[in-house]
C-alpha cells in the first residue's frame, strides 16, 4: 500500500462518519461520498469485496392522533405494527438451496413459499415527549418492511393534535376562556381550574380589583412544558368574558343603590323641543357588514355589465 493510500486509510479510520459509511455500505459508497472515481483508500480499486452500494427501501409513515393532555404529560403509547421481514431459514433466498430470481417449485422454500419474506407483528413503544408540537415526527430507524439486498426504511409516526374543548395552545403558552358575572367582575371572584394533568388551580382576583370585559391575565409556569426542557413551562393566559344581565334583578338593584349616583343627563324643555325622537334596537354588526360588502360586489358587477352593453 502506497504512502498516499495509507494516509487516506488513516483518515477513514479516524473519522467516525467515514468509518460508519465504510462499515455499513462498503468502499464504493465511501468513494462516492469522497467525490467518486480513483482507487480505494484501502487499496481495493473499483472492485470492492463488499459490492455496490445497496438501494434504500421506502419509509412507512403513520399519523398518530394525540390529545393536548398527551403533549403535556408525555405518555408512552404501545402501537402494534405489521411488517415483512427476511425469512431467516432460507436467508431471504426463497429456496432451499441455490440463488437467482427464478425458483423451481420443487426447490421453493416451504415456509416463505418463495416470497423471501414473512409477516411479523411487532409492538413499538412510542414515547410522546412533553412539549412536542403538532406535526412532530417520531422515527423508528430501519423498522419498515425488509427486502433482500435493500437497506430497510424507517417507520415514522407524525403527531396530529386533536382539538381541545377548553385549552388552546400557542407555542409554549396555553389559553383558556372564562366568563364572569357582573357581580364577580365588580366584587371579586374565585374558581377552580382543572389543568391538563388533573391538578386543581385556584384562580381568584385581588382584593378590590375590578376585571374589565375582554381582559387577559397570565400565570407564569402553568403553560406547556418546553420540548426537551420539560421542567420549564410557558404561561397560562385566562381571557375573561363578561356576562351582563338582561334586566336588573333584586340583587342588582341593591348593588345599584350602593354605587355612586350617575351624572346628570337632564335635558331642558327647550332642548327637548329641538330633538327628534329615536328608537334603539339590537343589531349584529358582522352580518350587517357582510350584507353591505355583498351589495358592493353586486353593484360592481352591474356597472361592468352596463359598460359592456354601451360598447
Amino acid at each position: 500500500m502506497a504512502f498516499n493510500e495509507l494516509v487516506q486509510a488513516y483518515e477513514v479510520l479516524s473519522d467516525p462518519e467515514k468509518r460508519g459509511i465504510y462499515d455499513k455500505y462498503g468502499d464504493d459508497a465511501l468513494k462516492e461520498g469522497m467525490g467518486g472515481g480513483g482507487e480505494s483508500a484501502f487499496g481495493g480499486g473499483a472492485s470492492s469485496s463488499r459490492g455496490r452500494r445497496q438501494r434504500r427501501g421506502e419509509d412507512v409513515v403513520h399519523p398518530l392522533k394525540v390529545s393536548l393532555e398527551d403533549l403535556y404529560n408525555g405518555p408512552v403509547k404501545n402501537l402494534s405494527v405489521s411488517r415483512n421481514i427476511i425469512f431467516s431459514r432460507c436467508k431471504g433466498k426463497g429456496s432451499k438451496s441455490g440463488i437467482g430470481e427464478i425458483i423451481n417449485d420443487k426447490d421453493r422454500c416451504t415456509q416463505c413459499k418463495g416470497k423471501k419474506v414473512v409477516k411479523e407483528d411487532k409492538v413499538l413503544e412510542v414515547h410522546v415527549e412533553k412539549g412536542m408540537q403538532n406535526g412532530r415526527k417520531i422515527t423508528f430507524v430501519e423498522e419498515a418492511d425488509e427486502v433482500p439486498d435493500t437497506i430497510t426504511g424507517d417507520i415514522v409516526f407524525v403527531l396530529q393534535q386533536k382539538e381541545h374543548l377548553k385549552f388552546k395552545r400557542k407555542g409554549d403558552d396555553l389559553f383558556v376562556e372564562h366568563t364572569l358575572s357582573l357581580i364577580e367582575a365588580l366584587c371579586g371572584f374565585q374558581f377552580a381550574l382543572t389543568h391538563l394533568d388533573n391538578r386543581q388551580l385556584l384562580i381568584r382576583s385581588q382584593p378590590e380589583e375590578v376585571v374589565k370585559p375582554d381582559q387577559y391575565k397570565a400565570i407564569n409556569d402553568e403553560g406547556m412544558p418546553m420540548y426537551q426542557r420539560p421542567f420549564m413551562r410557558g404561561k397560562l393566559y385566562i381571557h375573561f368574558n363578561m356576562e351582563f344581565p338582561d334586566s336588573l334583578s333584586p340583587e342588582y338593584k341593591a348593588l345599584k343603590a350602593l354605587l355612586p349616583p350617575k351624572p346628570s343627563m337632564e335635558i331642558t324643555n327647550a332642548e327637548m323641543e329641538e330633538c327628534e325622537e329615536t328608537t334603539l334596537y339590537d343589531v349584529n354588526i358582522e352580518d350587517k357588514m357582510r350584507s353591505r360588502q355583498q351589495r358592493v360586489v353586486n353593484d360592481d358587477d352591474g356597472a361592468g355589465r352596463v359598460q359592456c352593453a354601451q360598447q
